[in-house]
């Protein structure tokens, strides 16, 4: 006869996983989880697209576990999710694994002159067939892991359709006039060969510390007829005039056009010596940098004593100056190299922005390098030293590759006017920083290193030093950046900051801080989007322009179109390809537009025609990746070509929630926002955690290279999938970093799942073999037992506190009271006390209630933990005999109200406290429970008093005590007052030492008194301030023959002194406990009363002839024998001891 409840031979949350996955698909329960909701409220969820073309790591583990676990309870809600998943398939990531691959950089694509050339085509072919490279491991973890997500109709970035909807925002921007083209100064990255935007700049890690080698060069002050500051230093006469100007970026020095001060900072003229070469000098820099490059023992010392070598150098000041009057004296080029090809170079600038916290208090202007340097520069009417290449382009010192251009590179006249080529042949070709060059290592010497060595052995540098700065890397090539002079296309959302501002104040940001902080900063601060990117597989910028300046957006692909019947019939194009390929507009199958390709080249090859009939060229650019996925809410549905009432009619936007890690915060959290506010003027999401890193176990960020990197799969398939899972999300709180340990995910499956399992499995032994049936003949509540009443009073403000915490998007704490509920109330507490009640041969009243609550408990959990843990959580529905062929088609448990007893969850969790807390000093002095203590003795207040007298014998039986007994007012126990200095410090400052003396002054009726009302009253230094106990800790101090614990504001003191009594009847209960076990061994009937033969021992008499009869009535004994024999030998704490059992 089949049983009622499965029961298990172990618990394999591996083999689970399989049983249950199989069972979903069999069932097809997570379409039937969407289907079986239509028609119900929506909750929209954006899941954010993963690039396929790398292997899924454990932190996907974790956002995607969050995510799922909203979606399910959401669902179990009564809500209809749709989940469709989403493939980012775009950008650096797909061409930086396809050059590697292929052995090719990016100057052999569509460059015929390589010897590895590969074209355009070819190139986005082998991109698209790289970039869905690891999509089956992508399905395989998504399913293993229980993550219910439409993957067999996912949104695309590369298809066509999507790419249309993306053209259809750029065309709103470009209505707008959000949408401009600019010649700025960028970061950009000659590894990955592209400008980068602001918010992949401030990706996570990108600055890192750096050590480079700086310099202080020495910029020679021109004679100048007229000038007062240069006239009065040459009558001085001390050596030749300079400017010292510090830099990190030595290789930038060839491009110095200006030097800058701050018009209000003091300067002075200071007469020294070259700490190189010796000789006199007089150098101009800020007073308050002095201290950073002479030494205090050297003002004003004996200038005619020193010789080259010495320590000191002399140095004495001479003048004083504001910045103001230093504007426009001239100085020689420092290296002369590249002449300007304009006038006002070698000057120096007034600029606001020159500070005094590093370096001399000037700055070297390289304006083709830096925003700043740019700006000034081209207020001030100074000129970039630029190059002029062999397409008459005028270009700056460094190639695109990140290296100072060849002289081949460069148009033959402007090298025979312009360049020096004995000093720029010396540096010509080489990278500005070893990272570009593939044949160089940190260990060889850097271009900065070289020009610092010639400067020096010239007399033009005053201070060579290694500097450890904070410095930009590329996000995914890991290479320093540039700052760099490009063409681009930006989005103007710093004209819209803020009211992106605004919205972001009204969605919930879990953690709260990075929603107003590092996210409402970087919005506050916004900079312009760089849109553009100098790359080939992306989507293009849909913007066609002439010679003279003549543009279009095109915002649709029949726009498109059209456009091309006028190029046609205009004669510059000879026919139109989408109209060739079959495309017919207006036709929205799937089948229509894959007959055509958006990408590279082909949009390249279409010339359109102008309102005054000129061609125009599409402008090459790509635009940035984040695009494509911040476009995702509209793009995913061929928004507005098809949908439209799902974004128009907010059905499927903005969404409920979101989740990813918190490099997103600037990333696609970003472009969602700024798309949404500056197109829709909407927020994109109204709910979103920000997650933190999985770091490993001793908190390092994981890396293949360090060997570190936890294997999803390999965790998944050891310890199954909801260990995982649970662990994740219930070790620490989802935006903090987490510690990956798998020793923590075992001890998850052991102590939760294990717990959990061994609860059912107890439920099921006994339930088969008294033939429960639940819901037969239930046992009304208010005459159930009160521990029974106790535990669905804990269910149920179960219930609440966990939808609580949901609602709040904070899955920690949710997780954590499952746990603790399981653990602690149902297993450790109820389950155990109540086990007799399961063993009894008749079905009575209280055995059924015992069955019905048990029942109800499992069953409710099951629905509880189905959102984190969907696996065993279904497996335990369905073993209870759940009503749906799945608990994720169930409802989501609701707490009954009635069921809620407060008072009486307070009175068993003091039971729990004190037990616990009696438990923990047995420990701490190694006496065993079994070993009975005379008095529990505990200064209660009056509400403490009523709770415990109600559990008092409950708590007595629990721990082995005789009795409990309080004590009032200062009593036998003493109580000292311990500040918590962390956060009363912030509250009182300075008066806080004083606070401190009075608390620990404090007398016993006061700490009482503290106890009772909650608050004291007490002046320090004048001021009446009222201290809380919440901002405090009372502890009790150990008395002789007691110890004693404190937690929270409850006392308990153990009496641990054990009289011979004490002592007696803890040996009987030894004793007891051992014939127990050999009575289970040799396989006596639990009813056969028996015979004892205990071997002499000193110990044992005294334990026999006080408590003979007790230890007889425990194990049906029915004579107790003192004499040696050759029974079982058992180990006591001290001896050994033979005992022989036989039936009587």
């Amino acid at each position: 006869m089949a049983k009622r409840f499965a029961e298990h031979g172990g618990l394999n949350l591996t083999q689970v996983n399989n049983d249950i996955l199989q069972m979903w698909k069999d069932k097809n329960v997570f379409l039937r989880s969407i289907d079986e909701r239509e028609g119900c409220p929506q909750f929209v969820f954006f899941e954010g697209p993963p690039s396929a073309n790398g292997h899924p790591g454990i932190h996907h583990v974790l956002a995607r576990s969050i995510k799922d676990t909203f979606n399910r309870y959401k669902t179990m809600q009564g809500y209809q999710v749709h989940r469709k998943a989403g493939w980012d398939t775009h950008g650096l990531p797909v061409e930086l694994g396809v050059e590697k691959e292929l052995g090719i950089t990016k100057a052999d694509i569509d460059n015929k002159e390589s010897e590895r050339y590969i074209s355009t085509e070819d190139y986005n072919r082998k991109c698209r067939e790289n970039v869905m490279m690891y999509t089956a491991e992508w399905r395989d973890l998504t399913e293993r892991m229980g993550y219910f997500v439409d993957l067999d109709h996912p949104y695309i970035t590369y298809d066509n359709k999507y790419i249309e909807t993306l053209w259809w925002l750029l065309k709103q921007f470009y209505q707008k006039n959000l949408l401009y083209k600019g010649y700025t100064i960028q970061p950009y990255s000659p590894a990955a060969g592209t400008g980068l935007s602001s918010h992949e700049l401030n990706q996570p890690g990108c600055y890192r510390d750096v050590k480079d080698t700086t310099c202080t060069g020495m910029f020679k002050i021109k004679e100048a007829e007229g000038n007062a500051v240069v006239d009065a230093l040459k009558q001085k006469g001390w050596g030749e005039l300079y400017f010292l100007a510090w830099t990190t970026t030595p290789w930038t020095l060839a491009a110095n056009s200006a030097l800058c001060v701050g018009p209000k900072i003091d300067y002075v003229a200071v007469e020294t010596f070259n700490p190189y070469t010796a000789a006199p000098v007089t150098v101009v820099m800020a007073e308050a940098r002095l201290n950073a490059y002479f030494k205090q023992e050297g003002k004003n010392a004996d200038f005619e004593a020193y010789k080259a070598g010495d320590k000191i150098i002399p140095w004495r000041v001479v003048e004083h100056y504001k910045g103001t009057d230093l504007e426009n004296i001239h100085y020689e080029q420092l290296l002369p190299m590249i002449s300007p090809i304009g006038e006002g170079a070698f000057r120096v600038i007034l600029g606001d922005y020159v500070t005094t916290e590093d370096g001399t208090g000037i700055v070297h202007i390289a304006p083709n390098f830096g925003a700043d340097d740019a700006f000034v520069a081209k207020k001030a009417g100074v000129p970039a030293i630029v190059l002029i290449d062999k397409k008459g382009a005028e270009r700056p010192v460094v190639d695109l590759e990140g290296k100072y251009y060849l002289v081949e590179d460069l148009d033959a006249d402007f090298v025979s006017k312009y360049v020096n080529l004995e000093e720029w042949g010396k540096y010509s070709g080489r990278y500005v920083k070893n990272a570009y060059d593939d044949t160089l290592t940190d260990k060889d010497e850097t271009l900065d290193i070289s020009i610092c060595m010639d400067l020096k052995a010239a007399g033009k540098v005053f201070k060579i030093e290694k500097h450890v700065h904070s410095y930009p890397h590329c996000w995914r090539t890991d290479k320093p950046l540039l700052y760099y002079p490009l063409d681009s296309w930006f989005i103007r959302s710093s004209a819209c900051k803020e009211r992106m501002s605004e919205l972001n104040k009204t969605i919930n940001w879990q953690p709260e801080s990075t929603g107003s902080g590092r996210f409402g900063n970087w919005l506050d601060n916004l900079n312009d989007w760089n849109l553009s990117r100098s790359r080939f597989w992306g989507t293009p910028l849909p913007i066609w322009r002439s010679e003279e300046g003549e543009e279009i957006c095109i915002g649709s692909v029949e726009e498109l179109y059209n456009e091309i019947e006028k190029s046609v019939a205009a004669g510059f194009m000879k026919s139109n390809p989408l109209k060739d390929q079959g495309f017919v507009p207006g036709n929205m199958s799937q089948e229509n537009y894959d007959k055509i390709d958006l990408h590279r080249p082909y949009v390249d090859y279409i010339i359109l025609v102008s309102q005054s009939g000129k061609p125009m060229k599409r402008e090459a650019d790509l635009i940035d990746v984040w695009f494509d996925s911040g476009s995702m809410p509209y793009a995913q549905i061929h928004y507005p070509f098809e949908n439209q009432d799902a974004i128009d009619k907010k059905k499927a936007f903005p969404a409920d929630f979101i989740n990813e890690g918190v490099d997103q915060t600037r990333g696609w959290f970003f472009t969602l926002h700024a798309i949404a506010t500056m197109i829709f003027d909407s927020v994109a999401f109204k709910n979103v955690i920000s997650s933190g890193l999985v770091l490993d176990a001793k908190g390092n960020k994981m890396s293949k290279h360090v060997g570190n990197v936890g294997n999803p799969f390999d965790m998944i398939e050891k310890y199954g999938t909801d260990a995982v899972r649970l662990y994740m999300m219930t070790n620490s709180e989802p935006w903090d970093n987490l510690k990956f340990d798998p020793e923590g995910v075992d001890e998850v499956r052991r102590k939760f799942f294990g717990t959990l399992y061994n609860t059912y499995s107890f439920f099921a032994l006994y339930a088969n073999v008294d033939g429960f049936e639940p819901g037969q003949q239930q046992i009304d509540f208010a005459k159930r037992p009160e521990i029974d009443r106790w535990i669905l009073s804990c269910l149920n403000t179960l219930i609440k506190k966990v939808t609580a915490e949901l609602e709040n998007y904070d899955p920690t704490r949710a997780g954590r009271l499952i746990d603790a509920f399981v653990n602690n109330d149902l297993s450790n507490w109820y389950v155990r006390l109540n086990r007799k009640r399961f063993w009894g041969k008749e079905m009575s009243d209280d055995k059924r209630s015992a069955y019905e609550t048990l029942y109800t408990c499992l069953m409710t959990v099951s629905r509880l933990l189905a959102p984190f843990a969907p696996f065993y959580s279904d497996q335990l529905y369905r073993d209870l005999g759940g009503e749906k062929d799945s608990v994720h088609l169930d409802a989501y448990p609701t707490a009954d109200e009635a069921l809620i007893d407060a008072d009486l969850e307070a009175r068993m969790e003091m039971a729990q406290q004190i037990t616990s807390m009696v438990l923990a000093l047995r420990r701490k002095v190694n006496i065993k429970v079994r070993q009975p203590l005379q008095s529990i003795m505990i200064p209660a207040t009056a509400e403490q008093k009523r709770h415990i007298e109600a559990v008092k014998d409950l708590i007595l039986n629990e721990v082995n005590v005789k009795e409990l007994n309080f004590v009032e007012g200062a009593g036998i126990l003493v109580k000292k007052v311990k500040c918590n200095f962390r956060t009363m410090g912030k509250k009182y400052g300075k008066l806080m030492k004083g606070v401190a003396a009075q608390m620990s002054g404090l007398s016993q009726e006061q700490i009482a008194d503290l106890e009772n009302k909650g608050t004291i009253a007490i002046q320090v230094d004048g001021q009446n301030l009222d201290v809380e106990l919440a901002d405090v800790e009372i502890i009790s101090e150990d008395i002789p023959g007691w110890l004693v614990a404190n937690e929270g504001s409850l006392t308990v003191a153990l009496e641990v002194e054990l009289t011979d009594e004490l002592k007696q009847e803890g040996m009987a209960r030894e004793i007891i406990n051992r014939v127990q076990n050999i009575r289970k061994d040799s396989g006596l009937e639990i009813t056969d009363r028996i015979q004892i033969v205990l071997a002499p021992n000193a110990e044992i008499e005294q334990a026999v002839k006080g408590f003979g009869d007790y230890i007889k009535t425990q194990v049906l004994a029915d004579d107790i024998t003192i004499s040696p024999n050759d029974g079982i030998e058992v180990e006591f704490d001290d001896f050994k001891l033979n005992i022989q059992v036989t039936k009587s």
